[in-house]
């Protein structure tokens, strides 16, 4: 069972709603980054993996007024993963075929199709890791420097709450208080766009 976060149904119903910019540059600000990255991951050049990242994102608005949130069909971000994997296996085809060369490198990717569950597991990590990068973006601002530094020091770059104390010319209660604070937040955000249970 998969106990990665999954994209809270509040959000998809308001992804139907085209007027409601938040949702749509919450949607955006979180899954642009993620479809990219899959797409750069698997050897797909900058511009193109711009293009098939709006492509699969303009398949989203296309779907959103028919998509119901449904536990037993799966989840939304497996989804748009296969939606992503298809639109990348067309291009990789549509570019083979182009080449009229059997490109060995274009071939190559066309025959790399890794396990399905390889394949998720990574799009999981990569989600994870870019809820992560929106959460701190959005949190920043809201904490002193040395709050955040203590934060990051510990939390990020494992350092131990000693040694960042004394880098930072703070106790090392201070230290703790200041990770368990942003943590906090993080998780706050995070939780306001995610559903922690829903099998993945």
């Amino acid at each position: 069972m998969d106990h990665s976060p999954e994209t809270r149904p509040s959000l998809l119903l308001r992804i139907r709603d085209f007027r409601d910019d938040d949702a749509w540059n919450q949607f955006i600000e979180l899954y642009a980054p993620l479809i990219y990255a899959y797409l750069r991951k698997r050897n797909i050049q900058d511009a193109d993996a711009g293009d098939l990242t709006q492509d699969v994102l303009s398949s989203v608005t296309s779907a959103a007024n028919e998509f119901t949130y449904d536990r037993k069909r799966g989840t939304f971000r497996g989804w748009l993963l296969t939606v992503t994997r298809n639109k990348m296996l067309n291009f990789l085809s549509r570019k083979k075929a182009l080449a009229g060369s059997g490109d060995t490198g274009v071939q190559h990717a066309i025959e790399e199709k890794t396990a399905e569950e390889d394949d998720r597991t990574q799009w999981d990590l990569e989600y994870e890791r870019r809820l992560f990068d929106w959460a701190a973006e959005k949190s920043r601002s809201e904490f002193q420097d040395s709050t955040w530094q203590a934060f990051w020091m510990t939390a990020v770059e494992n350092q131990t709450a000693s040694a960042t104390a004394e880098t930072l010319n703070l106790t090392v209660g201070a230290v703790y208080v200041a990770k368990s604070r942003v943590t906090a937040r993080l998780r706050q955000i995070i939780d306001n766009v995610v559903d922690e249970g829903i099998p993945g």
